[in-house]
């Protein structure tokens, strides 16, 4: 008995070892071509997510692992974002200036469009293509800004780690996510190719 449970577990382990590794390989895939079964590779890596992040942490970088599995979460969602009506954006302050004028409220920082940083631009524009951009401090924002603006489509500006995290977060929400990760890590001064918002203002655009 004690031998036929040590075989299962052994194939479950054979199993999963491999399962995870060919999600791994089709994510990375994803950040240069289109993928078959992204949603499936990308519900596995969900899955593996904790033991794959302590793996990473040990040989390689962690923000590897997010970047790959948010580029496969953004191949995944695709089509389904674009059928999306009520869009918003999350984008994380430190892309605001140093000297902004912006107060804090539940729904985050309340851009005053002074022209000193990449949100006056990001607000006009975002409003042409129909989102509305929310300025948050962190994750927590996400559920107050949810319950008042009942959207059905989340547009995340944000470092790979952020983007990973909140599209778990709402992996189980009537919403559809799609990432835009920023140019690189930090508490403040980043920054997000502006032609990349563009691109997928554009690739989305329903008006």
């Amino acid at each position: 008995m004690y031998n036929l449970i040590g075989k299962v577990l052994l194939i479950i382990v054979v199993i999963s070892f491999v399962l995870s590794g060919v999600a791994l390989l089709v994510s990375r895939r994803s950040l240069t071509r289109s993928v078959f079964l992204a949603g499936f590779y990308a519900d596995v890596l969900d899955f593996f997510y904790l033991p794959l992040r302590q793996i990473f942490l040990k040989f390689s970088d962690t923000r590897v692992l997010d970047k790959w599995m948010s580029s496969l979460k953004n191949r995944a969602h695709k089509s389904a974002f674009a059928k999306t009506k009520k869009r918003v954006i999350l984008a994380p302050h430190c892309m605001r200036s140093l000297d902004c004028p912006a107060y804090s409220t539940q729904t985050g920082i309340q851009c005053k469009l002074c022209g000193k940083c990449v949100f006056t631009r990001l607000k006009k524009d975002a409003e042409k293509y129909g989102y509305k951009v929310f300025i948050v401090t962190g994750s927590s924002f996400v559920k107050n800004i949810l319950k008042m603006e009942s959207a059905d489509g989340v547009l995340l500006i944000a470092c790979d780690y952020e983007i990973n995290k909140v599209m778990r977060a709402l992996k189980d929400k009537k919403v559809v996510t799609y990432g835009i990760p920023i140019e690189r890590d930090g508490c403040f001064g980043t920054e997000v190719n502006y032609h990349n918002v563009l691109k997928v203002f554009e690739e989305f655009n329903t008006n």
